[in-house]
């Protein structure tokens, strides 16, 4: 089966393509409209269709559109209903049921050739649990969590895949929702609702959870595997914060408690649901799974020898959960998740193209890997452009900004480079077999940066700039034989510093999607200030700051 998955009604419109049992290829269309998240004034914001990915999708394969079989989209309009029996209060939810009644047309419209008889609706949480465990576990059973703002009519799926077919055990129906309650505070936060949850969570880590008491008593779980999200005030216990005012104590609490009390919500729902199954092993998706604090907690405490987070949880993983859940309907032998390195990558010969019609300067050092080290082990910083571009929103090492941990100061240079707010912290990659002892907590080996950990006692004033205000850390493990250019370039940097770790964030500038193909990479050395830019074999140096 040729199975194109396709995400366009939410948020993060995306593309997938499933051969065979197999995902070629995915990617968000962001990286190739430069517009995040699909992000657009409302109503158009969320049903931006991913033409420019399913296109590049179909090309990665050698494929045209008369050579699918299927295309999954990921919402089935026969389960919504109506936004006031929904008690949602959303002015364009009709007119987003009717758009997606009308996708087989309007892909088809996308996608000359498309029959639009092929393409097969797959619910939103199916598509999203189908994400994770059948890419991660699919020749064997698995309990899955699904957590978000909202489906067609619901908010969270709890059940268990044995062998590629799905046993609902709980669905909670809306407007009861964690995901929108914590949009809900990231609005009264001042940042950017469905984009911007993940600053909460770093500001969470600056309070305490004293108003823990009164969010329990509004957010609580239920006997059915569901919960209840009654409505909060948030105003009463934080005022409401504008686009670019100060936070105070008050607000890092109100974020703190939130942040404790999902993470509580969570270990109830995991231990519900492993009490019906008896599961050893646990699979995440949906935008919640986000939350690498919260999935930490579910590691440590969730009662499951294996837990497992889709690395593009978030709405843009459901392009790829809706194309394995149809292949695995149609008997295909799914395989296994291989890593996010699923979008666009561009041969030596195509760089040094792009990089002749700009007409920059630039060199071919006998190895990059090296190359790459001495500038960081100096104090640079580094826009590594590398293979294929990553699906999901965590840079990976392969479209990441790189620097020295063991400078405090560049923690600070670096949310400048970004443009981002300093309570932000920046990630750490190190040495799959040095992992073990810098950091503890949190899994190991943790290769898609969806967990945090303790940083050893030793190694916090050694990494300092990679050490979050509560001695965490966001760590990616790297392993040779997944990732050998980034593992030389990680012992070339321990040889000359004695440091096993660099500074990894993804390459982009506020407001901008990660950078994905040459002319993103150039355009974000042109206009930052970057000391070098690693793209395939090839460095460049800016004059000044090498």
């Amino acid at each position: 089966m040729k199975v194109l998955g396709i995400n366009a009604l939410f948020h993060d419109p995306a593309a997938a393509l499933v051969v065979d049992g197999t995902t070629v290829a995915a990617a968000e269309e962001e990286r190739f409209s430069r517009r995040k998240h699909g992000h657009r004034p409302v109503p158009f914001a969320a049903w931006e269709l991913p033409e420019l990915a399913a296109r590049w999708c179909l090309e990665e394969a050698g494929l045209d559109v008369s050579d699918l079989d299927a295309v999954a989209y990921s919402y089935d309009a026969d389960l919504a209903r109506p936004a006031e029996e929904m008690q949602l209060h959303d002015p364009w939810d009709q007119l987003r049921q009717t758009y997606a009644r009308q996708a087989p047309g309007f892909l088809s419209t996308a996608l000359p050739g498309l029959d639009p008889a092929a393409v097969r609706n797959v619910a939103h949480h199916v598509s999203h649990g189908a994400s994770a465990a059948l890419a991660a576990f699919p020749h064997t059973d698995t309990d899955v969590l699904v957590l978000d703002g909202r489906g067609e009519c619901a908010s969270h799926l709890a059940g268990h895949y044995d062998r590629g077919r799905l046993t609902v055990h709980a669905t909670q129906q809306l407007p009861q929702s964690l995901g929108l309650l914590y949009e809900d505070l990231t609005d009264h936060l001042g940042f950017l609702r469905s984009s911007d949850e993940y600053k909460v969570m770093a500001m969470a880590s600056y309070g305490t959870p004293r108003f823990l008491d009164e969010i329990r008593q509004r957010v609580r779980t239920d006997a059915n595997g569901g919960f209840r999200t009654e409505g909060l005030d948030w105003q009463a216990l934080a005022k409401r914060l504008r686009p670019g005012q100060e936070w105070t104590q008050d607000h890092a609490d109100l974020a703190a408690s939130v942040q404790r009390r999902l993470e509580e919500v969570l270990l109830e729902l995991a231990g519900w649901l492993r009490e019906r199954t008896g599961g050893r092993r646990l699979a995440l998706a949906g935008g919640v799974a986000l939350n690498c604090v919260a999935n930490t907690v579910l590691h440590e405490r969730g009662g499951y020898d294996e837990v497992w987070v889709q690395p593009a949880a978030g709405d843009a993983g459901t392009a790829l959960g809706a194309a394995l859940h149809v292949a695995a309907q149609e008997g295909d032998e799914l395989q296994r998740f291989r890593g996010t390195d699923l979008g666009r990558g561009f041969s030596d010969e195509e760089i040094e193209g792009w990089l002749r019609a700009a007409q920059v300067r630039y060199e071919r050092p006998p190895d990059v890997a090296e190359a790459v080290a001495e500038c960081l082990g100096a104090d640079g910083v580094v826009a590594w452009f590398q293979g294929r571009s990553e699906y999901g929103p965590r840079a990976l090492g392969h479209r990441s900004l790189l620097a020295h941990p063991g400078r405090e100061a560049n923690l600070e240079r670096l949310n400048d480079v970004k443009g981002r707010e300093q309570f932000r912290p920046v990630a750490p990659m190190v040495l799959a077999e040095r992992a073990a002892e810098i950091f503890s907590r949190g899994p190991l080996p943790s290769p898609y940066m969806l967990f945090v950990h303790d940083v050893a006692a030793a190694w916090r004033d050694r990494i300092p700039a990679v050490v979050h205000v509560d001695g965490t850390a966001r760590v990616q493990t790297v392993d040779h034989a997944d990732e050998p250019l980034v593992a030389r370039m990680l012992e070339g940097f321990e040889r000359r510093t004695g440091l096993p770790v660099v500074v990894n964030t993804s390459l982009n500038t506020a407001g901008r999607p990660m950078v994905d193909d040459p002319r993103d990479a150039l355009e974000c050395f042109g206009s930052a200030p970057v000391t070098m830019l690693a793209i395939g074999p090839f460095v460049l140096r800016r004059a000044g700051l090498a």
